[in-house]
């Protein structure tokens, strides 16, 4: 006679991604031409509900892999950062863009978090 080992199934996993499935989908639900460009005309500040449940999505994710401002020349040049997720350990700076203000980069993460959220399941 066999003996078959398998792992408990963690119930708590699975409800937990089925939540973030269907998050994922009302989220992607509000982006829209003009909520972007509402983020872009207003990065910082009041935004409408729509604007601000897409941000506090954003905001909730892991640190592993999460867009960061940084600034590369004081006040003069930012480029986004992704962070390693490991406690001292660097963001790695990506080099493919720059922008003039912080502004310009944080309305650059977010057109990247939309763009991540986009492609994703």
């Amino acid at each position: 006679m066999a003996v078959t080992t398998s792992q408990p199934v963690d119930r708590q996993l699975q409800v937990y991604e089925n939540w973030g499935k269907k998050q994922r989908k009302a989220i992607r639900a509000l982006i829209t031409d003009s909520l972007i460009e509402e983020h872009r005309v207003k990065v910082l500040g009041q935004h409408s509900d729509d604007l601000e449940r897409v941000l506090q999505y954003f905001r909730r994710q892991p640190q592993e892999g999460k867009y960061i401002g940084v600034m590369t020349k004081p006040w003069e040049e930012y480029r986004i950062g992704v962070l390693s997720g490991v406690r001292g350990q660097p963001a790695q700076i990506l080099m493919d863009e720059s922008f003039a203000t912080e502004e310009a980069v944080l309305h650059g993460i977010f057109l990247r978090r939309i763009r991540d959220l986009m492609k994703g399941d």
